[in-house]
């Protein structure tokens, strides 16, 4: 039994709810749960049937699995998206979205302020196969022109940015893109399928690590991919992800299906008090600099509400006394806890100079803004007048 009325009249908070749902002959209530690695054929005729894809139907968990594929219709139905590619971690559906196209000679362009696994994929892996590689400063529209005035396969770029919130033009970029003969690829990590939806403004592919707010408690790695580019999702990415296999667990898919029943409630609790902190962050001694896309105070606080509908769940900041003072403040935190995570009910806290950002140059650093004395911190579901009073606390201790 399907629920195909929900592509046709539901809203989609009850997609997030009931979308995708395939029920099994017993009727259960909640998602089954396939955990199977193989599939049974009726005959030697439908096996062949079903390798030469005359019959649609699962062969292998490394392909599909009625799990899976709930959680990918759900998806897509969320994202108005013909394809969803449910993937092991958002770093396996970065790495196909960008490099299933590609062969060398191909040319990518991508913002600079990314992701430090993303950037070492652009800037390092994908030259050692022969392509080439630019990054530019995301914000900079001037400098997306001159990099895109020669032919392109592949513009990626993260918005916002991790973790110094940077905000690019999603629309613009995604137009030279076009003209270069790019398909524009956005990590949408940050923004979250609530706050933020790229196929308005033209863009080609979306990737997501589920792990962050879809997720959202911290129980399992996971990856999406959303395109409507039929060509890109069965010529290119479908054969590259099947023979390499970053294939999403049918368990990881079930959690993901149930947290995405609760995400824009979530994401709506996490947005409201993240800009309470901070909005109190700018009130408090020993912070040089704030930086939240919801305040006013940020350089592109205009862009950034015309394409998002809140200030995200994320807000960076920079401890007067550099690694010494963040350290400080970082150690004598109680209630926020150190992890490099984001997105989560718990609120988390990082210092992406020694963690996320570690690989980088100390020249590199300083280019994107990610001095010794930045820090990052998600904030959870807390009550939010507990976790200004860990900021304070730990702010005091760090200028002690």
């Amino acid at each position: 039994m399907s629920d195909d009325k929900s592509k046709e009249s539901w809203r989609p908070a009850t997609n997030l709810v009931r979308g995708g749902l395939e029920r099994s002959q017993f009727g259960e209530t909640s998602e089954g749960l396939f955990m199977t690695s193989g599939y049974i054929y009726e005959s030697a005729e439908q096996a062949e049937r079903a390798f030469k894809r005359e019959e649609d139907r699962f062969i292998y968990s490394r392909y599909s699995n009625p799990t899976v594929a709930m959680f990918e219709k759900r998806m897509a139905l969320m994202e108005g998206a013909d394809y969803c590619q449910a993937f092991s971690s958002g770093m396996a559906a970065m790495f196909a979205a960008v490099a299933s196209p590609l062969k060398a000679g191909d040319r990518v362009v991508a913002s600079r302020a990314l992701f430090g696994s993303c950037h070492y994929i652009i800037a390092e892996q994908l030259p050692r196969f022969g392509v080439e590689t630019v990054l530019v400063d995301g914000r900079d529209l001037n400098a997306w022109e001159e990099a895109l005035s020669k032919p392109t396969k592949a513009v990626f770029l993260e918005t916002p940015s991790n973790p110094t919130l940077e905000i690019i033009d999603l629309k613009a970029v995604t137009e030279m893109a076009h003209k270069a003969g790019a398909r524009m690829v956005v990590d949408n990590i940050f923004a979250s399928p609530v706050l933020q939806h790229p196929f308005e403004y033209g863009c080609d592919i979306i990737i997501y690590s589920t792990t962050k707010h879809i997720d959202g408690q911290g129980r399992t790695m996971g990856g999406a991919l959303l395109t409507n580019d039929e060509e890109f999702f069965n010529d290119e990415m479908t054969p590259f992800i099947r023979h390499t296999g970053p294939s999403m667990s049918p368990f990881n898919a079930w959690v993901c299906l149930k947290g995405l029943e609760t995400l824009p409630l979530r994401v709506k609790h996490h947005c409201a008090s993240t800009i309470d902190v901070a909005e109190f962050l700018g009130e408090q001694n020993g912070i040089n600099r704030v930086i939240y896309p919801g305040l006013k105070s940020h350089p592109q606080h205009d862009l950034a509400m015309s394409q998002m509908s809140a200030g995200g769940t994320v807000v960076s900041f920079e401890v007067a006394g550099g690694k010494k003072g963040a350290f400080k403040f970082l150690n004598a935190l109680e209630l926020i806890d150190i992890s490099n995570n984001l997105g989560d009910a718990k609120s988390l806290v990082t210092h992406p100079a020694t963690t996320t950002h570690s690989r980088l140059s100390d020249d590199e650093r300083a280019e994107f803004g990610i001095g010794d004395d930045l820090v990052r911190v998600s904030v959870g579901l807390e009550d939010v007048d507990d976790i200004k009073e860990d900021l304070v606390r730990a702010l005091k201790a760090s200028q002690s």
